[in-house]
């Protein structure tokens, strides 16, 4: 079975029905964020913005969840986010935009990632995703809507420390293709990440990569 689906999601409060849509960014940016990678951790307040020509992952699973952390001023925030994981994934023309406001002195600060904008794409293994809004053109392979979060077996299953419904919604594909991607996102974690032609820089002002 395929599915083929255009749109995208915003929650202003969780939602138990999620739209069959998956997307990528690199998990170096957050850690330039937050100054710290880990399995499960605090998120900054800050999301950050990807863009991608095109992304194929094997082996994936959705699942609804909550982000925890704080905002800029260090109260404590929550934030409903849908979780795309796969077994493994290549990005094709990749960027990542965090913007930083109110750096005393300087004011408004953005942090621009590129990789993978060559024949080499960047490669990932084990990805997880915690998606607040996407947009894209995407196909799944052998899809199945509806199962229960922690009996999906084609992806690599919940992540450990995740704030998931064990017996919540979740969809998993034998595959899926995603093209012309434009994503927000609060973290990001993978086993590994390999970044082929990174570019990284700082521009004063906004600067992001949509």
């Amino acid at each position: 079975m395929e599915s083929v689906a255009r749109g995208g999601t915003r929650w202003k409060r969780f939602a138990v029905v999620m739209v069959p849509t998956v997307a990528a960014t690199a998990a170096i940016g957050v850690a330039l964020s937050q100054g710290a990678l880990a399995a499960s951790f605090a998120v900054s307040g800050q999301s950050f913005k990807v863009s991608a020509d095109k992304l194929v992952g094997n082996g994936f699973v959705q699942y609804g969840g909550v982000d925890t952390g704080y905002d800029l001023k260090g109260n404590k925030a929550a934030h409903p986010v849908a979780i795309s994981a796969f077994k493994s994934a290549t990005i094709n023309n990749m960027c990542q935009s965090v913007v930083t406001p109110d750096v005393p002195l300087i004011g408004t600060i953005s942090l621009q990632l590129k990789a993978g904008t060559g024949k080499a794409p960047v490669e990932a293994e084990n990805l997880y995703i915690d998606v607040a809004q996407l947009d894209a053109d995407a196909e799944f392979k052998n899809i199945n809507i509806g199962v229960a979060a922690g009996e999906s077996t084609k992806g690599p299953g919940i992540k450990k420390g995740d704030q998931a419904n064990p017996y919540g919604f979740s969809q998993e594909a034998d595959s899926a293709t995603l093209k012309n991607v434009k994503q927000t996102a609060w973290a990001t974690t993978a086993g590994t990440f390999k970044l082929s032609g990174l570019s990284m820089k700082l521009h004063k002002g906004v600067k992001e990569c949509y």
